[in-house]
């Protein structure tokens, strides 16, 4: 069989995942996989990287050492590393799946995650609005928290009937911790508060060429 799978029904079966701090494991097929990574996601990504790679002729065992060494893509859970306490991740999650399995991958991290999120667009935001609510406030446990400023504007032609400030409201309603700040410069005075030591500070977004710059600086900062 071509397919793969991590519920065991495919010819190519992910299964036993576990994590713990910024490793995971799995075994593929009975042969063991070692990452360094975080998140479920990873080891779905990983079982269609190994299923691809055994219909080209690649053993699973040569792939579980490669992905050994693997390091990651760029803004996709970059570790900025760890001050006072704090880990800071940067990644580009950007629509309601990926911005929540950002957050569980960082659960297992830390007693307490603080996700901040800039939206773009304010269609995207508008059509995805129920679903992005509903993702996040079923993922965030009781003392995790959501940040997000107002959605990011690119330019052109749109109807801004919307801010970011209404998902908040609405994830605010179901019970979860939301909070909104405008301005994102404004961003790590008021959440400082908010960092006990162990806390993992999650930055997410996309479209914007200033985010990398925005992460660095919340990191140097701390």
């Amino acid at each position: 069989q071509n397919d793969f799978s991590i519920n065991g029904n495919a010819g190519t079966n992910a299964i036993n995942f576990n994590q713990q701090a910024f490793e995971i494991s799995f075994e593929i097929n009975g042969i063991k996989f070692l990452m360094h990574a975080i998140g479920k996601h990873s080891m779905e990504n990983a079982v269609a990287a190994a299923a691809v790679a055994l219909q080209l002729g690649v053993p699973l065992a040569v792939s579980a050492e490669a992905l050994k060494t693997y390091e990651g893509i760029y803004r996709r859970h970059q570790v900025l590393g760890n001050k006072n306490g704090i880990w800071v991740i940067d990644d580009y999650a950007h629509n309601p799946a990926k911005c929540a399995a950002s957050i569980a991958a960082c659960q297992p991290l830390a007693q307490k995650v603080v996700a901040w999120f800039q939206p773009h667009g304010y269609g995207p935001t508008r059509f995805l609005r129920n679903d992005f609510v509903k993702e996040i406030a079923e993922t965030l446990r009781q003392q995790d928290e959501i940040w997000m400023r107002e959605i990011f504007y690119a330019g052109g032609t749109t109807v801004k009937d919307i801010s970011a400030n209404d998902l908040i409201q609405d994830i605010n309603a179901l019970g979860k911790n939301a909070f909104f700040v405008k301005d994102r410069n404004k961003f790590l005075e008021t959440v400082r508060p908010h960092l006990t030591e162990g806390t993992v500070l999650l930055l997410m977004g996309a479209r914007d060429p200033g985010l990398e710059k925005f992460s660095k600086d919340i990191f140097e900062q701390l």
